[in-house]
C-alpha cells in the first residue's frame, strides 16, 4: 500500500517519523546519554515506637499531683521495639520436631537476652542483678550504660537448677536461690562462687538480707515456711511458720505457698503469702506482729502477691502477677498508691513478679512474659514535701492581693495598695 502513495506524501510521512525519534532522544542527547544523578537526599529514619514516646508523661499519680513515681527506663538485653516483623516460615523438620526455627528462635528470644527474670539485687555501684529461670543465669546491667552487661553463667561459673530469688548484702556479696537443687550460692564481690548453703531446703524461693542482725531469709515454697540463717556462718537458726501442712494454713504466722520477703530498717520482716493474698510481718526474732491484704482486685487487694520490697521511708512495694499492678503500702498496712495494669507500655506489666527498691530510690520490677526489668523513680517523703512547700511558696506568690479600703480626709484608698503610708509628724507650736 505504501508503493501506491505520492513522493509528496512519502517525503511527509518520513518526515515525521524522523521528527518523532529524535524528540524521543532528546533528553538523553541533553544529559549526555547518562541518566541524571538524584542529589535528594535520603529520608530521615522512622523513630521506633518507643523513642517516640515522651517519657516524662509516665508518671503516677497523674498531674496535678506531686509525683511520686516516674518511668526512667527498661532492661532486656534486646530492644523489644526492634524484633523483626516477619519471620521465616519453620522447616519440615522444625515442624515435625514441634519446634521454632533458629529465625523465629532468634526474633523471639536473642542469645543473651531475658527470656523468664524473676529474682533483682543492685550492689553498692548501683550495677542490676536479675535471677533468668529459664535462661539459667544472673545477667548484670550497669544501669548508665546498657551496653555494659556481664553474666553469671550455667556451667561455667556454677551449676544452676533453677534460679529464683537474689539477695545482696553491704559486702556485694550475692546470695542466689536454686529451687531445683535445694540450696542457695553465695558469689563475692568478684562473682566467684565462695559458699553453698543447704540445711532444712526443699524449694528455696526469695532471699532476703538483714545487714544490721546478720540474718539471712529464706522462703521455702514447699514447706510453707521461711527459714533463718545466719548470714556469715550458714547454720539454720529458727523457721517460722508450719511445716507439712500442704498449703491449707490461714491462721497468722501460717502461710499457704509464701513467696518472696524484704526487711525494713527495723529487722521487721515482711512475706508475702501466695495463697492466702495476703502479707504477713513479723519481728527480727520471728513474732508474728500483724497482716494487711485480702483477696479481691480493690485498693490494697491481692491476687497471687510476689515480689516484696521497702524503700527507704519504710513503706512496702508488693507485686501482684495476676492484676499486673505494683501497690505500695505504709509499714502498717494502709494502702498508699498502685502503678500500673496489664499491657506493654511503660508502667504496664505482664506477668509481674518481682520488685527491688535500691539506695536511690529506684525501683526495678520483673515480667516474665516480656521478659524485661523496668526502672522507675521514686519520690520521698521528704522530696515531695520540699515540692509540696515550692508549690505553696509559689502560689502564695503569685496570688492575686486582696484590695485594702483605707479612708484619709474622706476619700477612699486605691484597691491593691498594700502598702501602708507613715502620718505626718505633729507640728509643735
Amino acid at each position: 500500500m505504501y508503493s501506491y502513495l505520492s513522493n509528496s506524501v512519502r517525503r511527509q510521512i518520513r518526515l515525521v517519523a524522523v521528527c518523532t525519534l529524535l524528540l524521543a532522544m532528546a533528553p538523553f542527547a541533553l544529559a549526555g546519554g547518562k541518566k541524571k544523578k538524584d542529589d535528594t537526599p535520603p529520608p530521615p529514619p522512622q523513630k521506633n515506637w518507643y523513642e517516640s514516646l515522651d517519657l516524662s508523661k509516665f508518671v503516677w499519680p497523674d498531674p496535678p499531683a506531686i509525683t511520686r513515681m516516674r518511668y526512667v527506663d527498661y532492661f532486656c538485653c534486646q530492644k523489644e521495639e526492634t524484633a523483626p516483623t516477619t519471620k521465616k516460615k519453620s522447616s519440615w523438620m522444625d515442624r515435625m520436631a514441634g519446634g521454632e526455627s533458629q529465625e523465629e528462635k532468634a526474633a523471639t528470644h536473642p542469645r543473651f537476652g531475658l527470656w523468664s527474670p524473676y529474682g533483682l539485687a543492685v550492689d553498692s555501684k548501683g550495677y542490676l542483678y536479675v535471677a533468668d529461670s529459664r535462661v539459667g543465669a544472673v545477667f548484670i546491667f550497669n544501669t548508665e550504660n546498657k551496653d555494659d552487661m556481664q553474666m553469671i553463667k550455667n556451667g561455667k561459673d556454677a551449676t544452676f537448677g533453677l534460679i529464683v530469688g537474689l539477695a545482696m548484702d553491704d559486702n556485694d556479696r550475692l546470695f542466689v536461690s536454686d529451687a531445683k537443687l535445694s540450696r542457695v550460692l553465695v558469689f563475692d564481690a568478684n562473682h566467684k562462687l565462695e559458699a553453698t548453703i543447704r540445711g532444712q531446703m526443699v524449694e528455696p524461693n526469695g532471699v532476703a538480707i538483714d545487714t544490721e542482725n546478720r540474718f539471712l531469709y529464706v522462703v521455702d515454697t514447699a514447706q510453707d515456711v521461711v527459714l533463718v540463717y545466719d548470714a556469715d556462718k550458714y547454720n539454720l537458726i529458727r523457721t517460722i511458720g508450719v511445716a507439712g501442712k500442704k498449703h491449707t494454713l490461714t491462721g497468722p504466722g501460717e502461710f499457704a505457698k509464701p513467696a518472696n520477703v524484704a526487711v525494713d530498717g527495723d529487722g521487721n520482716v515482711y512475706v508475702t503469702d501466695l495463697l492466702n493474698n495476703r502479707v504477713e510481718v513479723f519481728d527480727a526474732e520471728g513474732g508474728f506482729i500483724r497482716e494487711f491484704g485480702k483477696q479481691g482486685d480493690g485498693p490494697g487487694h491481692f491476687a497471687r502477691p510476689k515480689g516484696i520490697a521497702v524503700n527507704s521511708d519504710g513503706f512496702v512495694w508488693v507485686a501482684d502477677a495476676m492484676q499486673d499492678r505494683l501497690q505500695l503500702f505504709a509499714p502498717d498496712g494502709r494502702f498508699l498508691m498502685w502503678v500500673g495494669t496489664h499491657g506493654g507500655m511503660p508502667g504496664q506489666f505482664n506477668v509481674l513478679a518481682g520488685v527491688a527498691v535500691d539506695k536511690r530510690n529506684r525501683v526495678f520490677t520483673t515480667e516474665q512474659y516480656h521478659a524485661r526489668v523496668q526502672m522507675f523513680r521514686y519520690t520521698t517523703v521528704a522530696e515531695a514535701t520540699k515540692e509540696w512547700e515550692h508549690r505553696k511558696a509559689e502560689a502564695e506568690k503569685n496570688a492575686p492581693k486582696a484590695p485594702v479600703q483605707e479612708k484619709a480626709q474622706g476619700e477612699q484608698k486605691p484597691a491593691g495598695d498594700s502598702v501602708p503610708q507613715k502620718a505626718a509628724p505633729e507640728q509643735k507650736n
